[in-house]
């Protein structure tokens, strides 16, 4: 549906949503609420959850509700904290003990609590179909499910998380996907599924090729450095690391990321691997700035089969050559455009790591800037942005037409007055005024 709507929509079509809460004081009137639920720490690892929420602050308070700590509280609490860009980071304190059907109890009565203080949401927002165990109850004008990986197949994965996600299915308004071959699977479980794959901070990875300084766990390390940057867990190839290794004395490999979900001492051990822990976003620019060239050795399992690494266009955008196992979203469309060299085997890698050490950048450095051009995490922001807008328009017009058929005496379907008090009484006037909507054409309700 189209629309021309002015910018400041979103807020004329869901920030009143509070103020028909009756008894209660919206928070913040100009900024409608979302509400996210994470299976992710914010301050984990910054990647596509961050990028696109702290965009989505501009027009929304942003409140990121995480999974719970389980530290030997006596009385389950939520500990609020802020982050840059005025997110609010609520982390559930629970005790030990409890059944898993009491502690989706437990979290069902935290999260009403907080919401009774800081009013309904506008947007639903779930990373973790498994939130869904405690919020099922809730409802939103717009809700959104943004599939970034394809949970079930990872390590540790609840057993009726897929339950819980053919449920979310049926309460989300619209899905994305966090790349190519996840929205081909998941194309076919919703009628609304967006591909928005993994964008980039062009300005920010670009300090890399301004001759950053060197870091100083850097320093004693020789030349030249292969590096790697991300979560190290079940999705990476530390047997295909050590091999390399191997094959490659005189060259230094570099791993830098929290080790998660398998044993350090697993990791191989060499005098050319480093293993240097995770670091911030910040400062991420300064060591691939001073890598000569970067690796992504994913292992080929259930756990990469859906995977678009973010990290692949910011290798690009640091102006670092790259190898990568071929996981299917760097084939297509890096590999095939000639981006990213693609390899099997560690013989393969030290190849074609090999190959573009020796090889000229400037071409393949005018085809990289031409491909970032087209995408920035700001327009990934804003397509989704649309989208929320496009719902909420769609469900007034949709509504207000059925109340009209009921005043005539003429049957409407159930449900649909309830989703008409969802919005705003002042959007849905903003909207009758609105050049271009639908609603402007028939008439003001």
């Amino acid at each position: 549906m189209r629309n021309n709507m002015h910018s400041n929509s979103i807020s004329d079509l869901a920030s009143a949503n509070d103020r028909g809460s009756a008894g209660r004081t919206p928070v913040n009137q100009q900024k409608p609420l979302l509400l996210c639920l994470s299976h992710l720490r914010w301050d984990f690892v910054f990647q596509r959850p961050q990028h696109l929420l702290t965009r989505a602050a501009n027009s929304f308070r942003v409140l990121f509700f995480e999974e719970p700590v389980f530290d030997g509280t006596s009385v389950p609490r939520l500990e609020m904290s802020q982050r840059e860009h005025g997110i609010t980071v609520a982390v559930p304190h629970l005790p030990h003990g409890h059944t898993p059907t009491e502690n989706m109890r437990l979290q069902r009565e935290l999260i009403d609590d907080l919401l009774a203080v800081e009013g309904q949401p506008a947007v639903l927002w779930y990373y973790s179909p498994m939130a869904m165990s405690f919020t099922s109850h809730l409802d939103a004008p717009v809700c959104i499910y943004d599939c970034m990986d394809e949970l079930s197949a990872f390590r540790g994965a609840p057993p009726d998380l897929r339950l819980w996600e053919h449920r979310l299915f049926s309460k989300a308004d619209f899905v994305l996907a966090g790349g190519r071959s996840l929205y081909q699977s998941k194309r076919t479980q919703h009628s609304a599924v967006t591909l928005l794959p993994s964008s980039i901070d062009t300005v920010h990875f670009d300090k890399a090729r301004r001759n950053p300084a060197e870091p100083a766990d850097l320093a004693n390390i020789p030349h030249p450095r292969i590096g790697f940057f991300g979560v190290i867990d079940e999705r990476l190839d530390t047997e295909l690391v050590g091999k390399m290794a191997a094959l490659k004395p005189d060259w230094q490999f570099v791993m830098i990321g929290p080790v998660v979900k398998i044993d350090p001492e697993t990791l191989p051990k060499a005098a050319n691997i480093h293993w240097l822990g995770g670091k911030s976003y910040k400062e991420l620019p300064d060591y691939l700035g001073n890598w000569t060239m970067g690796m992504m050795p994913f292992a080929m399992n259930e756990s990469t089969r859906f995977i678009s690494p973010t990290k692949t266009p910011e290798f690009l955008a640091a102006g670092l050559p790259v190898v990568s196992t071929p996981v299917a979203d760097v084939v297509v469309p890096y590999g095939e455009a000639k981006l990213v060299a693609i390899a099997s085997t560690a013989e393969e890698f030290v190849a074609e790591l090999d190959k573009l050490m020796d090889g000229s950048r400037e071409s393949w450095m005018a085809s990289v800037d031409k491909m970032l051009a087209a995408n920035s995490w700001a327009k990934s922001w804003a397509r989704v942005e649309e989208l929320i807008r496009s719902v909420m328009i769609a469900k007034i017009e949709v509504a207000t037409n059925e109340m009209r058929a009921t005043r005539m005496g003429k049957p409407a379907e159930a449900g649909r007055a309830r989703a008409f008090r969802q919005v705003p009484v002042g959007a849905r006037e903003a909207i009758s005024m609105t050049p271009g909507s639908t609603l402007a054409a028939s008439g003001k309700e």
